[in-house]
């Protein structure tokens, strides 16, 4: 095949790529968007295969390396449960970022082992794309502990980590500035270079608490991108450039938005340690009160007293895999002409649309699925909350506390409703690490349990759930 047609297929992965991005603006088409970027990717994978520049003896090894890649993804893809998908984005974002460094290294060998000087573009990409790969990779390994409790969620710290990251840091841009300043840098002084970027990836996500896992997702996804896109100025290939530029830019903008959804800075993301420490709140009112518990019984005569719900899903509701159980509870509601609407917060769970997509592969309608700024200004209105499972994204110390961790961070206002039903484990606070007083005010009952045995009792009180006779005083 001529290099005008691998250019051509090039082209056609290209746009299918940013086609599958405008797809994924909506839930209703994002099925529809991933199919294309698949389609996109097997026609750059095809035509890489006839690129001149494979020797034809190494096709059948080529060929086999994808069929089992190929196995492993499809098999592991159609086995993962639905609340372990944060956990999967974190290893595959991981070996995307190790795939980059592996090209890179081997193109550091094969100039070494010829004695070629490359064009200074492809020296610094090839040192860059090294550098952020590394850390891609190893921070998305220790992301992805955090989230199999691997490791503790909370954030890891020593003294002086801080300055360590930073000497070390410095450290690999002497490196780099060396590999590129003298021409003899040797084989050993580049593996130096990728075990500090290591190292740095290591130091870098450890003292990340789990409350601020989604952002940590998307900026490392966001550098695979770019440790791809950097590949592709290295290897030459136009596909690859595209793609990791396409991945580079949406992750970086997805982790700002998720920075401005947490009112903080990226910066205090990444150094702030949020969850280190238990904050009790501010709340002297509240103080020295308990929270009332309630009974599946109790819960169910509240829902059957309203005229409307909103269900606040959270991280409790996606770890007892309770998101068809919740369906099948609003489609009772709803049988009986009761209102029901999603609340859904942008940084709900443990990845970026961590609620959509458990709602999602629950068939929810994706026209009851409400976000923050829509579904706030209703709450006051609202008869009913079911808050399940969710915790920093309800605290209502976010809005003075400035003492808090979450302070300013915009929360859903579901203390201003009627009624709060709490369905949690119990009183741990959330991944922030912040006792969380909505569950010590008047409006707010607690009804303790796993999320999915509680919903599916709520559930069997069908016939208090259909009672002809319902009030709205839920207080």
């Amino acid at each position: 095949m001529s290099h005008e047609w691998i250019d051509a297929g090039y082209l056609v992965g290209a746009v299918c790529f940013i086609w599958s991005l405008k797809l994924m603006n909506s839930p209703v088409s994002a099925r529809k968007g991933n199919m294309v970027a698949m389609f996109g990717m097997a026609v750059a994978l095809v035509v890489t295969l006839f690129n001149p520049g494979i020797k034809s003896s190494n096709l059948a090894l080529i060929l086999g390396t994808v069929a089992v890649g190929g196995v492993l993804g499809f098999v592991s893809a159609r086995r993962i449960q639905m609340t372990s998908v944060p956990q999967m984005v974190a290893i595959l974002n991981g070996l995307g970022g190790g795939a980059v460094t592996l090209v890179a290294l081997f193109e550091f060998l094969h100039a070494s082992h010829l004695g070629l000087t490359p064009p200074p573009i492809q020296s610094v990409t090839t040192v860059l794309s090294a550098i952020i790969g590394s850390i891609s990779f190893s921070g998305s390994i220790i992301a992805f502990a955090k989230l199999q409790e691997l490791l503790p969620g909370r954030p890891l710290t020593f003294k002086g980590q801080q300055v360590f990251n930073l000497a070390l840091l410095i450290f690999v841009a002497a490196l780099s500035i060396a590999i590129l300043a003298f021409d003899s840098a040797t084989v050993p002084v580049f593996l130096l270079l990728i075990g500090c970027a290591l190292v740095l990836g290591v130091s870098g996500v450890l003292p990340i608490g789990g409350a601020d896992m989604p952002v940590v997702i998307s900026l490392l996804n966001s550098f695979t991108g770019c440790a791809a896109g950097l590949a592709g100025f290295v290897l030459l290939n136009s596909a690859l450039l595209i793609g990791g530029g396409l991945v580079g830019a949406s992750g970086l903008i997805l982790t700002l938005q998720m920075c401005v959804a947490m009112n903080r800075t990226l910066g205090n993301v990444l150094f702030g340690a949020v969850g280190a420490t238990i904050s009790t709140g501010g709340n002297a009112a509240l103080a020295g009160k308990q929270p009332k518990a309630y009974s599946v019984d109790d819960a169910a005569i509240l829902l059957t007293n309203a005229n409307n719900v909103v269900i606040v899903p959270g991280y409790g509701m996606a770890v007892a895999q309770a998101q068809h159980q919740v369906k099948d509870l609003a489609a009772k509601l709803l049988a009986m002409g009761i209102d029901v609407k999603y609340a859904v917060h942008p940084v709900a769970g443990r990845m970026p649309g961590h609620m959509n997509v458990l709602l999602a592969e629950a068939d929810v309608p994706y026209e009851q699925l409400y976000e923050l700024e829509q579904i706030n200004p209703l709450f006051p209105e609202t008869d009913v909350v079911l808050v399940i499972g969710a915790n920093d994204v309800v605290n209502p110390a976010a809005r003075y506390d400035k003492a808090s961790p979450i302070y300013g961070m915009p929360i859903l206002d579901v203390d201003k409703a009627r009624t709060v039903i709490v369905s949690k484990r119990g009183m741990n606070p959330g991944f922030a690490g912040v006792e969380n007083e909505l569950f010590l005010m008047d409006n707010c009952v607690m009804v303790f349990g796993n999320a999915k045995d509680t919903r599916a009792s709520v559930c069997r009180y069908r016939a208090r759930l259909a009672a002809p006779s319902r009030t709205t005083n839920l207080t």
